[in-house]
């Protein structure tokens, strides 16, 4: 007999090994597994083969009852969600190693969460955040660097820190991104994130480096390859230094990347490709945003549109 411990470090070990999950998706998994494992140890379970479908609906339901961090805020449905599909995920692997015959998570039904679309920067928005780092100095060279390739190629922040100096080709136009499941693709940069980070490379990266810098493209001041935390910390600053008076997250400049491409005129397959989405229906939910957009303008500008004294206005 397999125990949920020994199983759930088998099954973490398959994920960073053979499936070559990063650090960031490895930490999800094995906090959803240590929820599991936790409610599946008050039910005195330990026996992979013991749980079935009504064990697992009602660790759904527990997630969905309790709070969480030290304001004690309640789980949100995505969350959930994802803690389901982490536990199905587990128990697909004990049918796969013979440790059972039968997937108990099939049983269970997934829980509908509200579709909630991306919020992405208007253009003149972006304008604004990108021209706000102070271009004479080496920390502000590099922040709009980072800033203008996390826009002008639609990066994910994990991809944009762990870019290396060789992974960017100035000369094409173009910069190789590790992605989720260690899925390699290349991207086009644009001429303003090209210079960008030419300036960066050329007048700040040579004053940041330290024996300690290696090979990693982006710096802090210390000479460390920068983390993802800085990088938030220094946009939030940039936000507010442009006037953006809403929640604007790194992921954020993903989001109005994949936008204005579609608004542009650009095919969703395409935009699937430079995003890296394994599925079309990933990349999808930004044809909605750009429909919403349609619609807005359509409202706000066509004569015909509406009726009474907002019509006359």
């Amino acid at each position: 007999m397999d125990s949920v411990a020994a199983l759930t470090a088998r099954f973490l070990d398959h994920l960073a090994v053979e499936r070559g999950l990063s650090p960031n998706t490895l930490a999800a998994y094995r906090r959803d597994l240590t929820r599991y494992a936790g409610f599946l140890a008050r039910r005195e379970i330990d026996d992979v083969t013991a749980i079935d479908g009504a064990t697992i609906r009602s660790f759904v339901a527990s997630l969905s009852a309790s709070t969480h961090g030290a304001d004690e805020r309640p789980y949100a449905a995505a969350s959930v969600v994802r803690a389901l599909s982490t536990v199905r995920s587990f128990h697909h692997f004990a049918v796969r190693e013979g440790i059972t015959d039968r997937d108990p998570s099939l049983d269970v039904t997934r829980p509908r969460i509200p579709r909630a679309l991306p919020r992405p920067l208007g253009r003149e928005e972006v304008e604004r955040l990108l021209e706000t780092p102070d271009a004479s100095n080496p920390v502000g060279l590099r922040d709009r660097a980072i800033l203008e390739l996390l826009y002008g190629a639609g990066l994910r922040i994990s991809e944009l820190t762990a870019l290396d100096v060789d992974d960017v080709d100035l000369d094409e136009g173009a910069v190789r991104v590790l992605g989720k499941g260690g899925k390699e693709r290349e991207v086009p940069v644009g001429s303003h994130a090209r210079e960008a980070v030419d300036a960066y490379l050329v007048a700040a990266r040579p004053s940041l480096a330290t024996e300690r810098s290696r090979a990693a493209l982006f710096l802090n001041t210390r000479g460390g390859r920068l983390t993802r935390q800085s990088c938030a910390r220094m946009l939030a600053v940039y936000v507010g230094a442009a006037g953006i008076d809403r929640r604007v997250t790194l992921h954020s400049l993903r989001h109005s990347f994949a936008t204005h491409l579609l608004e542009g005129g650009a095919d969703v397959r395409v935009v699937q490709e430079l995003l890296g989405h394994a599925s079309v229906a990933t990349t999808q939910v930004y044809t909605l945003v750009t429909r919403e957009h349609l619609r807005e303008v359509y409202y706000t500008t066509h004569p015909r549109a509406r009726r009474g004294a907002d019509a006359e206005r």
